[in-house]
């Protein structure tokens, strides 16, 4: 018998340990380990939670349909859920667990763990690279080293896809079922989390409606991303993300259909060579994260982010996370983020910039409170969109670039139109002053029941030069 040990790769199709444990003509068991304590140790949030437990339920119907059963077992934390799939594995005679890699500093020990937990019983560990569309270590610069800066990451990529076969992997075909397999069946329980959730009806579980969407998207709008994908009042981005964190879609599959709707994919300044490079950043920061386990303990990729001073004024950070910082662009963003879960790009930027260079407030902290929200988190692309914005990571923007909320608002949102679906509050101001309506309320003696900003942009923006200059000036010591 042969174990499929599911993580963040919860699909049939395209599943490389899946597909690998069905070669033989053994049975197949599905194993997944809810891990409470741990994920609310990585913050992660009731809405991804209940993404999961919707896409379990679902994955559970679609293997049953091929005889294959899938267990939900509770642990608490990685290291016990390798002793766990451990114990399964030997109490239902498996001779093998297959799993696909996961990249993390605490992923990888819990399979270091896992697999010397099996060898002691007998039971062999297989390991695929499944996650991305290159496994890090797997791109490497003319001189065999990781590449820290994306550009020519991507370039890179994009040399290696030529000629390069993404075509999914199958499905496993319907497997002969056996006593043992009919009991594990007979057995099974409705699935429950003890980690908090939260209602994710609106987004597809199933795998048909989840390929749906991806064909549609690739089919019918990605041709307009590159030249819409900025402006959050428009629905012109995948809204992929929570899928591929989650493991419910792989990125192969995205590029495969891309490849199969648009015949320029490869052409530079189209939509579809866009959206790809967007799949070859979510490459570039899981590499990132690989390649340096110091970022899983939450340092800044360059060394002289651990000596910048913030001020982390908690009554600041309170108005961020709640949307009620005085800047329309934020606090509408941060709106949409605290009721679906889910933030645009453009915006996760904006506000990132606007906590770290204008509240001065550690990009940690945004890091973790993006984590407990979103839907879509990823660790690794979540650390580097973070660090980006703070401009201690790989490729970051310089330190002395920050973003003014209000012209990133005039720029983005122009009239107004997302401002106004999240701040009601705003809904009568004129056009021409919703990214500045105390101006508009004092000149014309308007009630408005919204804050007024809670810092000055042009005297932040000072302070955060002169603090990041000073660390940047401090000598400085290797990040462990």
């Amino acid at each position: 018998m042969h174990l499929v040990w599911f993580r963040r790769d919860l699909r049939g199709l395209d599943n490389r340990a899946l597909s690998a444990a069905s070669d033989a003509s053994e049975p197949v068991v599905g194993i997944f380990i809810e891990t409470p304590e741990q994920w609310a140790s990585h913050h992660l949030s009731p809405k991804q939670a209940g993404l999961i437990k919707a896409r379990l339920d679902a994955l559970r119907e679609e293997l049953s349909a091929k005889n294959i059963p899938l267990v939900v077992e509770r642990a608490a934390d990685f290291p016990q859920s390798a002793e766990k799939v451990a114990d399964y594995a030997h109490r239902i005679g498996a001779t093998a667990v297959f799993a696909n890699k996961e990249y993390e500093l605490n992923e990888s020990k819990r399979d270091e763990q896992a697999c010397a937990a099996l060898a002691d019983k007998g039971i062999a560990w297989y390991a695929y690279d499944d996650r991305n569309l290159f496994a890090p270590g797997t791109i490497k610069s003319g001189k065999g080293e990781p590449y820290k800066v994306f550009t020519p990451f991507k370039k890179a990529c994009l040399r290696a896809l030529d000629g390069m076969d993404v075509s999914p992997c199958q499905k496993p075909s319907k497997r002969e079922t056996n006593s043992a397999v009919d009991a594990i069946f007979s057995q099974l329980q409705p699935i429950h989390f003890d980690y908090p959730m939260e209602d994710v009806s609106d987004w597809a579980s199933d795998e048909k409606g989840i390929l749906a969407h991806m064909r549609r998207y690739c089919r019918e709008q990605v041709a307009d991303y590159k030249r819409q994908r900025d402006f959050p009042a428009v629905d012109a981005t995948s809204q992929l993300s929570p899928y591929l964190a989650i493991g419910a879609l792989s990125p192969r599959q995205c590029l495969a259909r891309l490849q199969e709707e648009q015949a320029d994919w490869r052409e530079p300044d189209t939509g579809a060579a866009t959206w790809l490079s967007e799949l070859i950043w979510r490459d570039f920061y899981q590499e990132v994260s690989a390649q340096n386990p110091a970022i899983s303990k939450k340092y800044s990729f360059l060394a002289w982010g651990e000596s910048v001073v913030w001020d982390n004024d908690p009554t600041l950070f309170e108005a961020w996370k709640t949307g009620k910082t005085g800047f329309p662009i934020v606090d509408a963003a941060m709106h949409q983020l605290n009721q679906t879960g889910w933030m645009h790009n453009r915006l996760r930027m904006i506000v990132a910039s606007f906590l770290t260079k204008d509240l001065l407030i550690d990009w940690r902290w945004g890091e973790d409170y993006f984590m407990s929200k979103l839907i879509d988190g990823d660790f690794a692309s979540n650390n580097g969109g973070w660090q980006w914005s703070a401009s201690v990571g790989t490729d970051a923007q310089p330190y002395f670039r920050i973003f003014n909320p209000t012209t990133q608002g005039e720029r983005f949102d122009s009239d107004g139109r997302f401002i106004r679906r999240w701040l009601p509050a705003l809904k009568e101001v004129p056009g021409k002053h919703i990214h500045n309506p105390w101006q508009w309320a004092d000149k014309y003696a308007q009630s408005l029941d919204y804050p007024r900003p809670v810092v000055d942009h042009a005297t932040q923006r000072k302070k955060a030069l002169a603090i990041f200059e000073a660390a940047k000036n401090q000598p400085q010591e290797q990040t462990p």
